[in-house]
């Protein structure tokens, strides 16, 4: 019994050995407490007005993205519209009868053989009046009236009489001062 005594305690001292041996060959291991923490701002509040602001920014460029995508489709209706052959006419139309219009009005103001003293009309919401105004030196002059439809008024003073346009200023002949 004695040799049984004796085994384990030696059985013993050679397991504390080894432990001995072991805990001294590994290296010191330290550990610190798990911590979890949330990744997204909004949770962890760590950054969270940068982050809103970046959402903020994100969903504002979207947005204004939309908004320019929207504009510039409209923009090429608009175009697309404006350059179809029944609106290339109608302009065309339009452009010949203004100018027909203002010739023959032009031709009235500045007529010599029966001249007009007065004259009003209204084109498209805007008053236009004009009427041969002498100055106190004698000279004449035209002064039109323009009153637009938000109520300014635009007034131009054409002088009568002066200036030699195609003509040869010493004869008043239509030569076109071409020699």
């Amino acid at each position: 019994m004695e040799e049984k005594i004796k085994d384990k305690i030696e059985i013993s001292i050679l397991i504390g050995i080894f432990m001995i041996s072991i805990v001294s060959l590994t290296p010191s291991v330290y550990a610190d407490e798990i911590v979890h923490k949330f990744k997204n701002p909004s949770f962890s509040g760590i950054g969270t007005g940068a982050h809103y602001l970046t959402i903020e920014n994100q969903e504002h460029s979207r947005k204004k993205a939309v908004e320019e995508a929207l504009e510039s489709a409209r923009k090429a209706a608009e175009r697309e519209a404006e350059n179809t052959t029944l609106a290339k006419f109608i302009r065309n139309l339009e452009s010949r009868i203004y100018a027909q219009f203002a010739k023959q009005l032009v031709e009235s103001m500045f007529a010599n053989d029966n001249p007009v003293g007065f004259g009003s009309f209204i084109l498209e919401g805007n008053t236009i009046t004009w009427e041969v105004v002498t100055d106190e030196s004698g000279a004449e002059f035209i002064r039109l009236t323009i009153v637009a439809e938000d109520g300014s008024t635009t007034v131009v003073e054409i002088p009568v009489g002066t200036g030699n346009f195609g003509q040869d200023p010493d004869t008043g002949g239509g030569t076109g001062g071409d020699g």
